[in-house]
């Protein structure tokens, strides 16, 4: 049923691709559009779509360091179950 979806989905890349930087912009929007007069800190207050820009940097370094962290020895060759 996945491989079904995966399949669809790639078949329709474009669309796919146009939907999810519709969803992005529409979030960075809604963030914007929020009353900050009651923020917490400095940077929600000041700097607009704040959240939106903070997750897109902390999924960005979670991938850094999970790639970082994989070919630091934890991923093996492609043959090493083959011997």
């Amino acid at each position: 049923m996945i491989a079904n979806l995966i399949d669809y989905l790639s078949d329709r890349l474009p669309t796919v691709t146009k939907v999810c930087y519709a969803v992005m912009a529409f979030i960075v929007f809604w963030s914007m559009s929020v009353d900050t007069s009651h923020a917490h800190t400095w940077a929600e207050k000041m700097i607009p779509g704040f959240w939106s820009l903070f997750g897109l940097a902390s999924c960005a370094i979670v991938i850094m360091v999970a790639r970082w962290y994989g070919k630091s020895g934890i991923q093996t060759r492609e043959d090493y179950y083959d011997n």
